[in-house]
């Protein structure tokens, strides 16, 4: 029989967030593949665990995938773990979660932290809905500038809460950008070294926010997550507005009835932009066909 990857979560800076069951599942698999061995073999110290570690990152993780899927299939178990946080989330291990479903080895989550999620519910923006975009392609080649319009551009119509990471070196540089995109008034949580002794969480906009690191006295330091307000109510209000301006009833009705919106909804929401009585537009909707 086929042995079991185990998705192991580890701190992302406290040491006192591993879990029992955790530790437990490092010592008894046969291999951890790690992200970065060099890191890993301190939380391994510390927590007195002698199993065999291989290194599994960015640059070798089809290949290596290959080599685990293989020991995988000869009945080993393995746990990946990576830096900090769970494996899987913006990390070379979904590669190898996704050949394991393929070749039909089980796979096995040990929860743990995640410093998405610890921002999000700490930061003091809506939690219900959100959506996570890991880190911004700012690498200057051609597929990555392609790849940075295209989540711009989604990134400019979300009314979800967006969380992104973001190292010290680029901060600035995607706040600039996203204030762009998103405007300086836009709400924002910086969230930095989450869980660490300087653990922090800023509410504020990215106007404020750019103007603070662009003192030298506050240059950027630690790992970063930006939570960000998704467009508002108001905001897409005020785009509707835009749109029919210049139009009339029958015109802006003929707007939803060609997207397929039914003539009851639609009489309903060109009411309600235009803030006039629904009866007032069903008396033209009844001379459309």
């Amino acid at each position: 029989m086929s042995g079991i990857l185990y998705l192991v979560a580890t701190p992302i800076g406290n040491l006192e967030d591993m879990t029992y069951r955790a530790v437990n599942t490092l010592r008894e698999v046969d291999i951890i593949a790690a992200e970065d061995t060099r890191n890993s073999i301190k939380l391994l110290n510390h927590f007195e665990i002698k199993t065999p570690m291989t290194s599994y990152h960015e640059f070798n993780r089809f290949e290596k995938a290959e080599y685990l899927v293989k020991c995988l299939e000869e009945g080993k178990s393995i746990a990946v773990i990576t830096d900090a946080g769970t494996p899987g989330i913006s990390d070379p291990g979904e590669v190898l979660v996704q050949m394991c479903h393929e070749r039909g080895i089980q796979v096995v989550p040990i929860p743990g932290a995640v410093a998405a999620v610890n921002a999000l519910v700490a930061s003091g923006q809506k939690t219900r809905r959100f959506a996570f975009e890991a880190f911004l392609p700012l690498d200057k080649d051609k597929k990555d500038k392609k790849e940075l319009e295209r989540i711009l551009g989604e990134l400019r119509e979300e009314t979800r809460t967006i969380v992104l990471y973001e190292a010290p070196h680029r901060l600035v540089k995607t706040l600039e950008l996203l204030a762009g995109e998103l405007g300086e008034t836009r709400s924002l949580t910086i969230c930095k070294e989450i869980t660490k002794k300087h653990e922090s969480f800023w509410k504020t906009t990215f106007g404020e926010a750019l103007e603070f690191f662009g003192s030298e006295d506050h240059s950027p330091r630690g790992e970063y997550v930006l939570v960000i307000a998704g467009k508002s109510e108001e905001e897409l209000e005020e785009e509707n507005r835009l749109g029919w301006e210049g139009l009339s009833i029958e015109e802006h009705l003929k707007k939803y009835l060609d997207q397929g919106v039914e003539k009851k909804e639609a009489v309903k929401l060109v009411a309600k932009e235009r803030g006039v009585r629904k009866q007032d537009v069903y008396l033209v909707a009844v001379n459309i066909n």
